[in-house]
């Protein structure tokens, strides 16, 4: 198929991007700088426990662009770049006079956007001379990406993976097995992180937050191993950008640019890496984006954006981490067992956040079943059957076309569908059932959980 075909538009290996781009370059004041519990900015060394000294940098880095080693390059190469499409039968069936584009991270080994950043965090590992990875998983896919790259740069990987999503995802648990993975769920009896939690209640279901604070306990505690997170912090989010500064090349070739950006929003890294490289045209002063608008997507079970409080807060439930300046549930928020585990996240990327509270990007949460009817109803048209992450984007994004219909209006819609849901049909299985239920979590109980954040700040 011609790389100028209407429907899918693809870029040549050559044209893949050499430089990833760093939002913080172009904020409206500089970053909040993290904190230890005491208060004070955490120097770069406090942090060479758990991170090698390249990502250190790029974390607190302030430099617009930041060359891909040729290395990572490599490795993208399996499977970058990815492909945008033309969504016509979606447009079709919606009636609208929309254009809807999506940009398909589901082609990735790992069937997700997640190794966008494992690839180059395991790359600087190496590097490091570390021998050992541990990390948190919710729904699995940053687990299998670490997992995948551990494997890449011969380094072994230990995945804490949040209780509720190994026994609803077994087959994301056995890709990361295949890989050469160790696999264990959260909370766990290997460290005293997850003996302590699970003394409290032995039928905890986990949290992203509580997964962190197995993985940096074990990291913090061993000289051969570092920790790996798949989103939130500043080094996750720049790596991402492949994805957006690929559609910003796409895009140029169709002669088109979107009005509306929508990603799903958890952590932050996919709505990140997909929206940041626009709102760089926008910080430039560039006409085309001057009325562009960013959406964040959330699960009204966990509205991190839209209910939460933006201050200094922990990154895990335990404390270990630096004090970062987020959107925040508070750290020892428990979600619900809801199917978009990669989305159950207490916190939000500080970088996101920031942009959030200065109105540069919006924040929309919307109910589970009504991502599940948008992602059966985007699987029917364009037959893709995408990860419950993926259809808070995708419920979005129909949202908008349905508006455009109503208003007339030809706007371009362009959302980041992260991955393929092949294998969460479990999710699926209980959507059709019956068995998904919407829940919305109580004011009250948010109120009290943040009523435990840090007093600093």
């Amino acid at each position: 198929m011609s790389s100028l075909d209407p429907s899918r538009i693809y870029l040549d290996p050559a044209e893949m991007p050499t430089h990833w781009y760093n939002v913080a370059a172009d904020l409206p004041t500089p970053p909040a700088p993290p904190l230890g519990p005491d208060g004070e900015v955490v120097k770069p060394e406090q942090m060479q426990a758990i991170f090698p000294d390249a990502i250190i940098e790029q974390e607190m880095s302030a430099e617009r662009w930041i060359e891909i080693p040729e290395e990572v390059r490599d490795i993208y190469r399996l499977w970058r770049p990815a492909p945008l499409v033309r969504a016509h039968r979606l447009e079709a069936a919606l009636g609208t006079p929309a254009k809807i584009f999506y940009k398909y991270e589901g082609v990735s080994p790992a069937g997700s956007h997640k190794p966008n950043s494992a690839v180059p965090q395991a790359f600087y590992n190496k590097q490091a001379g570390i021998k050992r990875l541990t990390t948190e998983t919710g729904a699995g896919q940053w687990g299998s990406s670490i997992a995948f790259a551990g494997q890449m740069f011969g380094l072994e990987v230990r995945v804490y993976m949040v209780k509720v999503s190994y026994g609803q995802k077994p087959y994301r648990r056995l890709m990361m097995q295949t890989w050469g993975a160790e696999v264990f769920a959260s909370p766990s009896e290997l460290t005293q992180t997850g003996r302590d939690a699970l003394a409290k209640d032995p039928d905890n279901q986990g949290s992203l937050g509580l997964a962190i604070s197995e993985a940096v306990e074990e990291a913090a505690g061993r000289a051969d191993t570092n920790y790996t997170l798949g989103s939130v912090l500043n080094h996750v989010l720049l790596h991402q950008t492949i994805i957006g500064l690929e559609a910003k090349k796409q895009f140029d070739k169709l002669g088109l640019y979107p009005d509306v950006i929508v990603g799903p929003c958890g952590g932050g890294s996919s709505f990140g890496g997909i929206a940041f490289p626009f709102l760089a045209d926008k910080a430039a002063g560039e006409k085309r984006a001057a009325n562009l608008r960013c959406v964040a997507v959330e699960p009204t079970s966990c509205p991190t954006l839209t209910q939460g409080a933006y201050a200094y807060d922990f990154g895990d439930a335990s404390g270990f981490t630096p004090l970062m300046k987020m959107y925040t549930l508070g750290h020892d928020f428990m979600p619900p067992g809801i199917h978009a585990g990669g989305l159950r996240y207490h916190g939000a990327s500080p970088l996101v956040s920031q942009l959030t509270e200065a109105g540069l990007v919006e924040a929309l949460a919307v109910p589970q079943l009504a991502t599940f009817d948008a992602g059966v109803q985007f699987a029917r048209s364009e037959g893709i059957i995408p990860a419950p992450e993926s259809c808070h984007a995708i419920r979005a994004a129909i949202d908008e076309a349905l508006a455009a219909k109503a208003s007339g209006e030809e706007k371009v819609i362009l959302f980041n569908l992260t991955g393929h849901g092949h294998f969460d049909m479990t999710s699926y299985d209980r959507y059709f059932s019956g068995k998904l239920e919407d829940y919305a979590y109580p004011a009250d109980a948010i109120r009290a959980s943040l009523e435990h954040l840090p007093k600093v700040g």
